[in-house]
């Protein structure tokens, strides 16, 4: 029992010490927004322009994943495929940990 104990104590160490280390920055991702993505999507995600997407309250998974594509080309896009290019994984790890995080803005259509 002391045994089964023990694994069970260093397979729970290993998964949070490998989710503690897959996980982004948020204050780094935050700056690389604002460095990088502000322009189209909006510092805090939140992009003011149809054509551009809202990056505000995406899953985090998701935008690793759209950005890893864009980055490998398997995901075409003209704007996308250069500015993801250059992103390290860090950066696209804290990147998505800030916009993640962010409130998708709420607009109200007047009638």
């Amino acid at each position: 029992m002391k045994t089964l104990s023990k694994i069970t104590g260093a397979l729970m160490m290993g998964l949070l010490s490998m989710s503690a280390r897959a996980a982004g920055d948020y204050a780094a991702g935050q700056q690389k927004a604002k460095e990088v993505c502000s322009a189209c999507h909006g510092i805090d995600g939140n992009s003011q322009t149809a054509m551009y997407p809202k990056l505000a309250g995406q899953w985090e998974s998701y935008i690793i994943q759209a950005l890893k594509e864009y980055k490998s080309g398997e995901r075409k896009n003209p704007i996308m495929g250069p500015m993801a290019a250059p992103l390290s994984e860090q950066d696209i790890e804290n990147a998505a940990a800030y916009f993640s995080r962010q409130k998708p803005a709420v607009f109200v259509l007047e009638r």
